[in-house]
């Protein structure tokens, strides 16, 4: 691929990013517009965790697929992909008649997103060679994040209040297809030069762990940990992860390349990735329904109250990009690790949910980690490893975090179920009364220590995979991945 303008590849970015502001905005918007759908579809907690997990499972199942496809086939083709599935999947959502089929219809949705977030980042990397400038448009990405983020609640909070829920997946529409006539016309094409060959054995493997220790993690609350069904997913996920490793590690390329995580950096950036995302997923579902099932508030106020949250990770998502390109991921998930931690004890301890201000400083303390955390992972999953593997690198991360956020959706919104089952949480529902929030905090405590242990990961890992020894096992890592491409990818390899 030849080198493009400066202004060029700026426009690239922007055309990119607004990929990820499409996926980001529905996620957040959908989140203020749950309660609306429960109540119109007549949906439990466990209904509402599918229309989250629902996409976020299969975007996680085949996010793999689509970064190794677009190797191949042209990263650019299947970006267009992407975007027409993505709005097409948009505009049935809003047509949905009963929570099953947007439970289906958001499935569809997720088919085309697989094929934007990790494909867009797949064409960051290579028009971003220079690796200082690549952190920087990386900030800029994850700034995106905390647009959509400030944007979401207040968007679908006006959506919902004043139109329906169903006018939150509209809005997909006009940007999808802006994305998709400026991808035709301004983003170059670009493939590895020698891709991996599908791997359709180890993507039905994946598909069946993420989806059975999912259903089971949702569904156990109700049936029981002990339901014989519960128990046959249990074990279904257990010999389905066995069988994956032990397949993965007999193909010469394999869906999930292990030498990737011999790099200390590409591994702990993969952990960190689901613990952060696993924290935003529950939080972002847990404050929904305190706010407007236990506070009373409408759609756009509880969108209104996260602000500081949003306003946190907007201003820091870009900063942390920066402080990335010039420093290295340490400091970001250092800060990430310890204010997500803060947030976490903040409420499991300090119960802050019950005031104002505490509940705002609260919100604005896990804004600040969340959006120090993202640039780090990002920047750290592409780095140091070969152009030609950028799709499935970068597929890996986004992957993480799609997992990541499932788990945190299934694990919090199962803690909040059990403890909605006792006799003090049976208060929760009648809006704003002292008896309700006091059954959500009980309930949510255990939620909340949940987050708090994402957060410590995160520190330690900041501290762990970012040393020199740590650079050692990236620069391995890369040879071992150089050393063992046929002769016509190292040539391209080289000459890129």
């Amino acid at each position: 691929m030849c080198e493009l303008s400066h202004r060029r590849r700026m426009l690239v970015l922007a055309i990119c990013c607004m990929s990820l502001l499409l996926v980001s905005l529905d996620n957040t918007v959908l989140n203020v517009a749950l309660p609306s759908i429960r109540s119109d579809l007549h949906a439990s907690v466990s209904g509402m965790q599918w229309t989250i997990d629902a996409y976020t499972l299969v975007l996680a199942a085949l996010l793999m697929l689509s970064g190794s496809t677009a190797d191949r086939v042209g990263r650019k083709r299947t970006f267009q992909t992407g975007l027409v599935i993505f709005t097409l999947g948009s505009g049935l959502c809003s047509l949905a008649p009963n929570l099953e089929t947007l439970v289906i219809f958001r499935m569809v949705q997720a088919i085309g997103g697989s094929m934007l977030n990790p494909v867009a980042m797949s064409i960051i990397t290579n028009v971003f060679t220079e690796p200082r400038e690549r952190a920087r448009a990386i900030g800029v990405w994850g700034g995106v994040v905390g647009i959509s983020m400030a944007a979401g609640p207040i968007v679908g909070g006006v959506l919902v209040e004043s139109v329906g829920w169903r006018s939150i997946f509209w809005i997909n529409l006009p940007v999808g297809i802006a994305a998709l006539l400026l991808t035709a016309r301004y983003v170059p094409e670009s493939r590895a030069p020698k891709p991996r060959r599908a791997d359709p054995i180890g993507q039905l493997l994946v598909v069946a762990v993420l989806g059975t220790i999912t259903y089971a993690i949702i569904e156990a609350p109700d049936l029981g940990w002990d339901s014989p069904l519960i128990v046959t997913f249990v074990a279904i996920a257990a010999v389905g992860l066995i069988a994956l490793i032990r397949y993965e590690l007999r193909r010469a390329e394999p869906l999930i390349d292990v030498r990737f995580f011999h790099s200390a950096p590409f591994s702990g950036a993969t952990v960190v990735a689901v613990c952060a995302f696993a924290a935003l997923g529950g939080y972002l579902f847990m404050n929904t329904l305190y706010l407007q099932d236990v506070r009373g508030l409408d759609a756009l106020h509880a969108g209104l109250w996260m602000l500081p949250m949003a306003f946190m990770c907007f201003v820091c998502a870009p900063l942390s990009g920066r402080l990335v390109g010039a420093r290295g991921p340490r400091p970001s998930m250092l800060v990430a690790g310890v204010a997500i931690t803060a947030s976490g004890v903040m409420f499991a301890v300090f119960d802050v949910q019950t005031t104002d201000i505490g509940l705002l400083l609260g919100y604005a303390m896990f804004g600040l980690g969340f959006g120090m955390v993202n640039a780090p992972i990002t920047n750290t999953a592409v780095s140091g490893m070969p152009r030609s593997q950028a799709g499935v690198a970068a597929a890996v991360a986004s992957t993480s975090r799609q997992v990541g956020q499932s788990l945190g959706v299934a694990v919090i919104g199962a803690v909040l179920a059990a403890g909605a089952a006792s006799a003090a949480a049976g208060q929760m529902g009648h809006a704003a009364s002292p008896a309700a929030t006091a059954a959500f905090v009980d309930a949510a405590r255990p939620a909340w220590w949940i987050i708090a242990g994402c957060g410590a990961v995160i520190l330690l890992l900041g501290i762990v995979t970012t040393g020199r020894w740590a650079e050692k096992t990236t620069r391995r890592a890369a040879a071992l991945l150089e050393e063992s491409a046929p002769a016509g990818r190292a040539s391209a390899n080289a000459k890129a």
